[in-house]
């Protein structure tokens, strides 16, 4: 998994790791690895989330607003 660069310095991600049709996150508060699959949180949501976490800005954000629930564990 991957750093989360974390530019704006509040978000609760720590690490991330990207693959063709999902993206897994581990939250700072949390043992946890969060799976935001296509058939799930949806192709475009998925998509948009990968552009944040290589970004280092505003996934948290984006999750909670968007895709909070549409994880599997």
């Amino acid at each position: 998994m991957q750093q989360y660069l974390n530019l704006g310095e509040k978000s609760g991600i720590e690490v991330y790791e990207i693959s063709g049709t999902y993206i897994s996150i581990k939250f700072k508060r949390s043992s946890k690895i969060y799976i935001y699959r296509y058939n799930r949180a949806g192709r475009d949501n998925v998509e948009i989330m990968k552009i944040l976490a290589r970004k280092g800005q505003g996934l948290n954000s984006y999750i909670m607003k968007n895709v909070k629930d549409l994880h599997d564990i």
